[in-house]
């Protein structure tokens, strides 16, 4: 079955790259690729994917190099550098640990293909969702999570496991809650902390959830990304760099990763956690200013059209 996934994953790479590619010469040969610093990219690449490889995500990150470095690349053309350069590096992590870390089959597949149909799905109804709303309820629940881990971790409260595989009513609850983070991803939540906070919960060994939330990114991402280089909606030649040295980043990690210790690996999923979930009530709070001044702003003007 761990074939069958593999099979899938080649198939969608594939497509992913005979678009990319044949967009990327038509533009070179008119002669528009963007002038942009391979220095930069490179090392934007590798540092964001050494720690997306971690748990971590490497979306934001790298929205942040690109502002620190000046690598140019315009914000409306982020999403489109973030998923089609981001494409790659994911794919790899998802082979690899679900080469080196044990996960039962029928757990992972599943999984992968709820987290799959829900983003399909999801993409509809979470788009008509306050996106704020969902950021503090999200934040606040990870946050929950991350005190609830940490007693477990310090021996307080029982949590955690080392199974490797769900059956009965956990898979159940298991394939629901990736569908709901797979729907969730389209209201842009990110599906790492999540997903770690998920398998945690159902007894799952904290290494499980790596290959498990990196396979179900690599299932969606190819597809996803290929909209954006239709659309020609992202920087080509920062996408190609992003991702080749992004590839380094994640063999990187992927060594230290799979050499971490289980309680190491545990209290790393718990700083991801509260980093998430800090980052979620942050820029929910923000969102909730901005509307605030749009909604002011607003006022003034009626006012003084009155």
């Amino acid at each position: 079955m761990l074939n069958f996934i593999r099979v899938v994953w080649a198939v969608l790479m594939a497509f992913y790259y005979y678009v990319f590619i044949k967009d990327y010469r038509i533009v070179k040969a008119a002669g528009q690729i963007e002038e942009i610093s391979i220095a930069k990219v490179g090392i934007t690449g590798a540092v964001t994917n050494f720690f997306d490889t971690l748990g971590i995500g490497s979306f934001a990150p790298t929205v942040a190099f690109n502002k620190f470095l000046k690598m140019g690349v315009r914000d409306k053309e982020l999403p489109g550098l973030l998923n089609v350069g981001d494409t790659l590096p994911v794919m790899l992590e998802a082979v690899i640990f679900t080469t080196v870390i044990a996960v039962e089959p029928i757990t992972l597949v599943t999984m992968l293909a709820a987290s799959a149909i829900g983003s399909w799905l999801g993409a509809g109804i979470m788009s008509k969702m306050d996106e704020t709303k969902v950021q503090r309820v999200m934040g606040f629940a990870l946050f929950v999570t991350g005190i609830l881990m940490s007693l477990s971790a310090m021996g307080y409260m029982p949590g955690g496991g080392d199974a490797i595989g769900l059956t009965g009513g956990k898979l159940i609850i298991g394939i629901v809650g990736n569908f709901i983070l797979g729907a969730l991803m389209t209201a842009g939540i990110g599906l790492y902390a999540p997903c770690m906070a998920l398998v945690y919960f159902l007894g799952l060994s904290p290494a499980v959830a790596f290959p498990i939330m990196m396979g179900s990114c690599a299932t969606l991402m190819p597809v996803c990304s290929v909209k954006f280089i239709k659309e020609g909606a992202y920087p080509r030649k920062a996408a190609l760099l992003l991702g080749l040295f992004g590839a380094i980043g994640v063999f990187i990690a992927t060594y230290i990763v799979k050499s971490l210790p289980l309680d190491i690996l545990r209290w790393l999923v718990i700083v991801v956690i509260f980093y998430t979930s800090v980052s979620m009530l942050i820029s929910a709070n923000k969102d909730k200013k901005s509307d605030m001044d749009t909604s002011i702003e607003g006022a003034k003007n009626e006012d003084g059209e009155n």
